[in-house]
Order: C-alpha cells, then sequence, then structure tokens
C-alpha cells in the first residue's frame, strides 16, 4: 500500500522520467573506477607494447565490481588511436620530451587530453581534478601539480567556450 500513496502524490509522469534518468546516468563511483583501469591499461600499453584490445581483454577478466566497462572501452581504445594528435596538444605545454616523462604522467596526461578534446559532456574541472586524483594516488611526489599545470593550460584551449562562459 505504501507505494501506491507515494505514487498519487507525485505526476505520473515524473517516476517514469526518473526512472530512464537512473538508467542511463552512470554512477560517478563506477567512472572513476573506470578511469583507474583507463589509467593502468595506458601504463602496460606504453611499458608492455601490447595490443589495445589484448590489454582490453585482460581488464575485463581481471576486473569485477561495478565499472563503467563502456566508458572504458570507448576512452582506452580510442587513446592509441589518437595518439599522435593527443602529443601535438600536450607536447608545446611540456618542460621536456614526452617519451622522459613518467610512464603515470604520460597515461594521465593522454587521459585527460582525450577527454578535454573528444568528452565535452564532461566538465574540464572535473576532467582536471580526477587526473590530479589519480596523479596523487599513483604518480610520483608532486606528478599531481605537474599533471594540474599541463590540464589546466590545455583547458584554455581545448575549452575556451567552457572557460568563457564562467
Amino acid at each position: 500500500m505504501a507505494p501506491a500513496k507515494a505514487e498519487s502524490k507525485e505526476n505520473p509522469s515524473a517516476p517514469k522520467k526518473k526512472k530512464s534518468q537512473a538508467k542511463s546516468k552512470i554512477p560517478l563511483a563506477q567512472r572513476r573506477k573506470a578511469r583507474t583501469l583507463i589509467m593502468q591499461a595506458l601504463y602496460q600499453w606504453h611499458i608492455n607494447k601490447s595490443e589495445p584490445l589484448e590489454i582490453e581483454a585482460q581488464f575485463h577478466e581481471q576486473n569485477g565490481g561495478k565499472i563503467d566497462w563502456e566508458y572504458f572501452s570507448e576512452v582506452f581504445l580510442e587513446i592509441p588511436k589518437q595518439q599522435e594528435a593527443l602529443d601535438q596538444h600536450i607536447g608545446p605545454l611540456l618542460d621536456r620530451e614526452l617519451k622522459s616523462l613518467d610512464p603515470v604522467e604520460r597515461a594521465l596526461l593522454y587521459l585527460g587530453t582525450f577527454e578535454l578534446a573528444n568528452r565535452i559532456d564532461i566538465p574540464y574541472r572535473v576532467v582536471i581534478n580526477e587526473c590530479v586524483e589519480l596523479a596523487k594516488t599513483f604518480g610520483a611526489t608532486d606528478s599531481h601539480k605537474y599533471i594540474n599545470g599541463v590540464l589546466d593550460k590545455l583547458a584554455k584551449t581545448l575549452r575556451s567556450v567552457e572557460l568563457s562562459t564562467k
């Protein structure tokens, strides 16, 4: 009886909208886990030079739980395809050669640059914050500062419209 009371108080079309929105919206924790795995998969790709499809399959096998797998696959498989374009965005902002960066920093810069350039549905501040947090967890002592600086400069060019509205 309690569910009938709740339904009678609301607009009949409202619960339908809420349910469809809840299904399409991925919880932030699942997206965060996907980003962590993307960073680790990119690290493995840089170190082992394995094929991205093999790494993707391995990560699917080895990692359970609630993860935004659609996002993981989309982003991880696209970054190697767009490596040259991403390098062109990142390169001018670095104080050293991209190849000389720590593999964790390189993976995070690729992830952040890809999201800034291709995922305008994700606010630039979220992109930067997520990469900085991953750098704090997996990177060298001050790598989060370096990641923050590079992605902040990059956001000014790749997200100039978003920045101008704030």
